[in-house]
């Protein structure tokens, strides 16, 4: 691809950005209001970060993989269970995970 095409293809999708952006404006208030709404953009939030939190955690190359990100996201469950602080969440799921891979865990 060169690079004027992709160029071209950043500015297409800036656009799509933008008037996706200017349509969420037009939608009335009160169709955003509707409990129904509410709460399916809830669930839908939640549930795209949880698809993105497995997906960058469990896959490499397309190909499952468990390694030392997978046991650090299970320390940071834990603590969030136990209402760690978020702070040091981040801390011992870095600390888990550099651990692990110093011992040898890819």
């Amino acid at each position: 691809m060169s690079r004027l095409a992709v160029w071209w293809a950043v500015l297409a999708a800036s656009v799509v950005v933008l008037a996706t952006k200017v349509a969420g404006h037009l939608v009335p208030r009160a169709l955003l209001e509707r409990p129904r709404v509410v709460r399916t953009a809830a669930l839908v939030t939640a549930a795209l970060l949880a698809a993105l939190v497995a997906v960058q955690t469990a896959t490499t190359d397309g190909a499952l993989a468990l390694d030392a990100r997978l046991a650090a996201l299970a320390v940071a469950a834990v603590a969030l269970l136990l209402r760690a602080p978020f702070v040091l969440v981040v801390l011992l799921a870095a600390a888990t995970a550099a651990l692990l891979r110093w011992l040898g865990l890819p």
